[in-house]
């Protein structure tokens, strides 16, 4: 059965490919649908779009990745056929990476106190255009041989109760919810199972809109697998996942393709937006 892969990163975030280049890799692995879910950026939409005209029988579709606040936690959102040309959207997600910018300074300023020298240019020159996010900080720190693999950073320093992580201004889930339906979208919960309180976190969002969750996460045992299919039927949402490819330069790292859902999500989800926006081709 053709799946689909409806989480994948590009430059235009915190992934390691431009959208040019992801698309060709999905197309190579002969997907027939993926979604690019940049981290508060639409930014290499239409790279992907021009890519795409190559592989007349790739679909892809718009997405976006948010992160919002629960206390001691935090939940991240997915975002699918959302009105990202409306120019009031394209100004909250620039907000969005202004938050993120002085985040990753405040890290790299506490990554000096504590003995970590990395440079703020060299963080933004591994940016380049894209959403500055803790990936590279991470990055930065491979380079200057500190650790060996992006992912220490974040077990070591940088993650949400590292010494070096430093807040910025978020949403709450409910409020994400909620702004990705005004944007015309619909919305799914990424990675659950690094949610406190799934249950009541899912009846909360369900009641406020939430679309669906990942279910067919490329990270995930076949078990976990099957207990979250069960979960997300419970509670009336659709099942939906992906890789969450971002070419990290971690060990196992998951392709595109790996895991996901069915290719008919796809419509299913167009059907769930409040809004859907026009798919360029």
């Amino acid at each position: 059965m053709p799946i689909a892969d409806l989480h994948l990163h590009t430059t235009a975030s915190d992934g390691r490919l431009t959208p040019t280049q992801l698309i060709e890799l999905v197309a190579e692995k002969r997907l027939k649908g993926v979604a690019v879910t940049d981290h508060d950026s639409t930014e290499g939409l239409a790279e992907a779009y021009e890519a795409a005209r190559a592989f007349p029988d790739l679909r892809v579709i718009p997405g976006i990745e948010l992160s919002t606040d629960v206390p001691g936690s935090e939940i991240h959102v997915l975002a699918y056929y959302i009105q990202y040309t409306d120019g009031r959207v394209q100004e909250r997600l620039a907000r969005f990476r202004e938050g993120r910018v002085d985040r990753a300074r405040k890290m790299v300023e506490k990554l000096r106190d504590l003995g970590v020298e990395i440079e703020w240019d060299r963080v933004q020159a591994i940016a380049g255009d894209g959403a500055v996010g803790r990936p590279h900080v991470a990055l930065a720190m491979v380079e200057k041989g500190y650790i060996k693999e992006p992912r220490e950073a974040f077990d070591t320093y940088i993650g949400r109760n590292g010494p070096a992580y430093a807040e910025r201004v978020k949403l709450t889930p409910v409020e994400a919810v909620g702004l990705i339906r005004d944007w015309g979208g619909a919305a799914v919960v990424a990675h659950p199972s690094e949610i406190p309180d799934l249950d009541d976190t899912l009846d909360e969002l369900k009641n406020a809109g939430l679309a669906g969750m990942e279910v067919y996460y490329a990270q995930y045992s076949v078990e976990r697998i099957k207990e979250l299919a069960k979960i997300a039927a419970d509670h009336g949402l659709l099942a939906c996942g992906g890789s969450d490819y971002h070419a990290s330069g971690n060990t196992g790292e998951p392709l595109p393709g790996t895991m996901g859902p069915p290719l008919e999500t796809l419509d299913s989800l167009r059907e769930m937006a409040t809004r859907p926006v026009s798919i360029p081709g």
